[in-house]
């Protein structure tokens, strides 16, 4: 297949370049455009053969739920049963935006969209071209991360390109994105209403208007026998390529164990690397080091966590070492991507 890429300015979308997009859409291909959070893989989420083109592309399995993404109410009328009074608070508060809310599926969803639950994940994104893109194609566009499945989630449109080149009609290149990490899913379909997934959305800015909410107990600990009701929730995500070890505690023993380990794996003629923050940064001697962000400022960690990850995949690093970071806030959704990233590995210190 033969992939065009298209430039786009989020500010100043071209209707003449995006119609191309929207025709491919409708017509049953595939599309990757960006998001605020990250870059995801398009398709017609009416169409389950489109869709079916989605699971190919990515190597994905079908028994992980996709997110439905829309412009309007109207449409998100059409795919649910009901709209509680709590959805339409989180609605009014957080969409567009980084909020997937999981409701009771009408009868208008394939099952192809939602593994054959009856339930299904939708939401509403707040980049300007997601949004022109659903809206001229008039129909909600399923739309997971737009990279390799287990691979870092793509936060730019190289990224996009270096696993989905030759396997998707049109990349939309909109630059870099904002939040970097894929949406909070909160599941609406019970009788309390639970965090599955945490992102951009945090659990203090959720309870604000839901006090009684809850976590999902999986977010953290890994646990290979769920039943995925939402996607991100099974399976090996984000992976580098190189084994990954987590350290979480207190900051300074966190550095002193990861100074240790590196001294160790060299020793025993393994090239290691490092993911550290601003703040640590210079307590490291050894090993290819690369800052994440300023654990200050969690927003740019979330920013830079999956291109973290891309870049040591690009060197020749046996091992990566990496820093935890406090849960509070955009901590655990940055943890819950890491823990996945290192397929459990978590030393505390």
């Amino acid at each position: 297949m033969e992939t065009k890429i298209i430039k786009i300015k989020e500010n100043d979308v071209d209707k003449h370049l995006i119609e191309e997009a929207v025709d491919t859409i409708n017509s049953g291909g595939l599309v990757a455009f960006p998001t605020e959070t990250v870059y995801g893989l398009g398709a017609n989420g009416l169409d389950e053969r489109a869709v079916e083109k989605i699971f190919i592309a990515k190597g994905r399995p079908q028994d992980n739920p996709l997110i439905l993404h829309v412009w309007s109410m109207e449409q998100v009328e059409e795919l649910v049963e009901d709209i509680s009074h709590i959805a339409k608070l989180c609605m009014e508060k957080f969409w567009p935006g980084p909020l997937t809310l999981l409701l009771k599926k009408s009868a208008k969803v394939p099952e192809i969209i939602t593994a054959g639950l009856d339930t299904v994940a939708i939401r509403m994104p707040e980049n300007k071209i997601a949004l022109e893109l659903i809206r001229l194609s008039n129909t909600p566009i399923a739309a997971p991360s737009a990279n390799i499945s287990g691979r870092p989630s793509p936060t730019s449109a190289e990224h996009v390109i270096q696993d989905m080149m030759g396997k998707v009609d049109i990349i939309i290149d909109g630059g870099n994105t904002g939040i970097g990490l894929e949406s909070t899913v909160l599941d609406l379909s019970g009788e309390t209403p639970m965090i599955l997934r945490p992102g951009g959305v945090t659990e203090e800015d959720l309870r604000k208007i839901i006090s009684n909410i809850t976590i999902d107990s999986s977010i953290i600990k890994e646990d290979e026998n769920i039943v995925p009701k939402s996607p991100g929730q099974k399976y090996r995500h984000y992976a580098p390529k190189s084994e990954m070890i987590v350290f979480n505690g207190e900051v300074h023993n966190i550095v002193e164990a990861i100074v240790k380990n590196t001294k160790e794996y060299m020793k025993a003629g393994k090239n290691v690397g490092i993911i550290c923050t601003d703040e640590t940064k210079s307590f490291y001697k050894e090993g290819l080091i690369i800052s994440m962000g300023s654990r200050e400022r969690k927003e740019t960690i979330a920013q830079n966590l999956f291109s973290t990850l891309r870049l040591f995949d690009e060197t020749k690093v046996d091992i990566i070492l990496a820093e935890g970071i406090d849960l509070s806030h955009l901590g655990i959704a940055i943890m819950n991507r890491m823990m996945k990233a290192a397929s459990g590995k978590l030393i505390k210190v």
